[in-house]
């Protein structure tokens, strides 16, 4: 019989569910109307709620995030493959193979557990008390440092050193090698513009932005150097590009279009489209969109009552996915620097009247161009850091292509209900009744956070739609990678994860485009 999940994501999901104050994490699967017991989560998935939390508390930028859970979800895959007959480590390959006497469950948890720790402490290190809670929760001993191999901590500890070594120097600036302060630019990027002057309307302006206590702070461009951090599948971080975006004066009509467009969805905005907005939003308190898709991926595990195995090898595929998504994202949001719509905007309308959302509680009204806004907390107003493409977008298209590819099916079923009220941007006005937002398949689910981001008027219709493609082409090349781990054939002459796309990896195109 078929059966439905309705997947309510609260508290570990944005800031927007935070604030509702239910209880998080609810997830029901209906059969025949009788509800089954769920079995214990996988220590994959206790380790990458592990990590999300210290996302949530330590606010990495996105595609710092998507890296993290790379790493993380990387020395878990290294960690398990030697208790595999043929899977091979991305760091060692075979050679912390285990006898087959020692392939058991029992073995491959300890070992996954140890790895998953080391990443974690290494990657959040004011975290580690807490990763020895959870280890401790798991009869495990923290301090064991063993690099003996013939025992599954050792294999654990041995696999992610491995993986840490090569990616301490990956370019991401980690350690603070490159550049003074862990992951901060050492390319020398400045902006072309700056709070107070539109120098030139195709490029990223920093705004000056309500820091929530009475101040302001200035928005400063979040890795505008990650274009040059070594990715897991991709050969450049161009190797799939975009079209160009529209530039002023070349482009005029489409840069006046795109901009008319974002006003048109601000003036016209439903309770349904606000809500879109908000759940997506994912802000700086949040896991982010990557840890928004590795929930996604947990509520899939629980679905199809995963095993230890089949958690591993998901996990590794999705984050290095949208890893990978992230390193393409930012190469081109530096490349291009491209203009945020609040920005467009004001250049194009100032000294004009516009329709448009007018603030929280005002509906739409007549305003001044320079004052429009677009439908956000007045402490994020727009992210810091270019437009094109959306991180958002390449982010779910990845993730949801691995998803879909993993369980061999497009289906998702997932859902989520907000309370009337529950709104942060209108608290107690939005929505005015409860809203259910459905996700028949993964695809849908990526579509909606793709436009959920032109509804909240920070990105155009181009940034969203060539992302999502982006998104696909990525997601599609990750697995193929990773499916060359999962039977051993990675590096060998049979190692066929370079070949060219064809018409079976292709999906259906992004609203007609």
């Amino acid at each position: 019989m078929p059966f439905t999940i309705r997947y309510l994501k609260m508290q570990h999901m944005s800031h927007f569910q935070r604030s509702i104050g239910l209880v998080a994490g609810i997830i029901m699967l209906l059969l025949n109307m009788v509800a089954p017991t769920w079995a214990a989560d996988t220590v994959v998935v206790q380790w990458n709620n592990a990590a999300l939390q210290a996302i949530r508390d330590t606010h990495p930028g996105p595609p710092i995030v998507a890296r993290m859970l790379s790493i993380a979800h990387t020395c878990m895959y290294d960690a398990w493959a030697p208790y595999d007959a043929v899977a091979v480590g991305t760091r060692l390959g075979q050679t912390l193979r285990q006898p087959v006497a020692e392939r058991n469950e029992s073995n491959k948890r300890k070992a996954v557990s140890f790895a998953a720790y080391r990443a974690l402490v290494d990657l959040f290190p004011t975290e580690q008390s807490k990763f020895d809670s959870v280890m401790t929760s798991l009869g495990y001993k923290p301090t064991d440092a063993s690099t003996d191999t013939q025992t599954p901590a050792g294999v654990g500890n041995v696999a992610c050193q491995a993986v840490l070594d090569f990616r301490h120097h990956d370019g991401s600036n980690q350690l603070g090698d490159l550049h003074v302060g862990a992951y901060t630019d050492y390319t020398g990027y400045a902006p072309v513009n700056d709070p107070d002057h539109i120098n030139d309307p195709n490029h990223w302006q920093p705004l000056r932005v309500p820091d929530g206590h009475g101040g302001f702070v200035i928005q400063r461009f979040t890795a505008p150097h990650w274009g040059h951090v070594i990715p897991f599948a991709l050969s450049a971080p161009d190797q799939f590009k975009p079209k160009k975006p529209n530039v002023f004066p070349a482009d005029a009509h489409q840069y006046l279009k795109q901009a008319q467009q974002i006003l048109e969805y601000s003036a016209s905005l439903t309770d349904r489209e606000k809500v879109i907005a908000e759940y997506w939003a994912d802000g700086p308190n949040s896991e982010l969109p990557p840890g928004h898709w590795a929930l996604f991926a947990q509520t899939v595990s629980r679905r199809d009552r995963h095993t230890l195995d089949q958690d591993v090898k998901m996990f590794f595929a999705m984050t290095n996915a949208v890893f990978d998504a992230g390193i393409s994202a930012w190469h081109f949001k530096r490349a291009y620097d491209y203009v945020r719509p609040v920005t467009a905007v004001h250049f194009l309308f100032t000294r004009q009247q516009v329709s448009a959302w007018a603030g929280p509680g005002l509906g739409t009204r007549l305003i001044n161009g320079e004052d429009w806004q677009p439908y956000q907390p007045l402490t994020v107003v727009t992210p810091p850091f270019a437009e094109y493409v959306s991180g958002h977008s390449i982010f779910s298209r990845s993730a949801a292509t691995v998803l879909t590819k993993f369980s061999g099916s497009p289906f998702f079923g997932g859902s989520v209900t907000i309370p009337a009220g529950q709104s942060r941007v209108e608290p107690g006005l939005v929505p005015a009744a409860n809203i259910t937002l459905s996700w028949r398949t993964f695809k849908d689910a990526a579509d909606e956070a793709g436009i959920s981001r032109r509804f909240g008027g920070i990105h155009f219709v181009d940034g969203d739609l060539q992302a999502r493609k982006l998104g696909m082409k990525i997601g599609t090349h990750a697995w193929r990678k990773a499916v060359t781990y999962f039977n051993g054939t990675a590096g060998t002459p049979f190692d066929d994860s370079a070949r060219p796309h064809t018409e079976d990896d292709r999906e259906e195109d992004d609203e007609g485009s």
